[in-house]
């Protein structure tokens, strides 16, 4: 059998109708403003299902001040986010579905606050790694998720 002679075509990805969903942008307002009412009360929601302390959540959210954070919680539709802040309650919000992914509700809502012999914590509670680590230990705790997932 004989070849025949011409362009070789790079091996492509097949087609798909199916594309990545647009991203948001945190950077304008009113993106912000539509968001953060809901990212706020979905964020309160996931404080009382891991039972947080005030101070905790407070510092999840970046660091906020007691009357802030109380403000925010009597009135979360009222209130609009920083993008550092929307951010940080994406990352929380897709770890509580991710951990209800992986673990029965009981579980899922209790691992956050449970010593873990994982490298990443060194016997540490995952909550005290994301509170010493500021967003970068948001990101790692995702991934690391994610990746018992199946996901990456």
């Amino acid at each position: 059998m004989t070849r025949r002679a011409g362009p070789v075509r790079p091996p492509a990805y097949p087609e798909t109708r199916y594309g990545p969903p647009p991203l948001s942008d945190f950077g304008d307002r009113d993106t912000r403003a539509r968001l953060s009412g809901a990212a706020l009360r979905g964020f309160f929601n996931l404080v009382d299902r891991w039972r947080l302390r005030d101070e905790d959540a407070r510092v999840l959210l970046g660091g906020l001040s007691s009357s802030v954070y109380y403000e925010w919680k009597k009135a979360p539709e009222t209130r609009e986010l920083a993008p550092d802040q929307l951010t940080r309650v994406s990352y929380l919000v897709g770890l509580y579905k991710a951990l209800h992914v992986l673990y029965g509700d009981a579980l899922a809502d209790d691992w956050i606050r449970l010593p873990n012999r994982n490298p990443v914590f060194a016997g540490r509670s995952p909550l005290d790694y994301l509170l010493a680590g500021g967003l970068p230990a948001f990101d790692t705790v995702r991934r690391l998720l994610d990746a018992r997932r199946g996901g990456g």
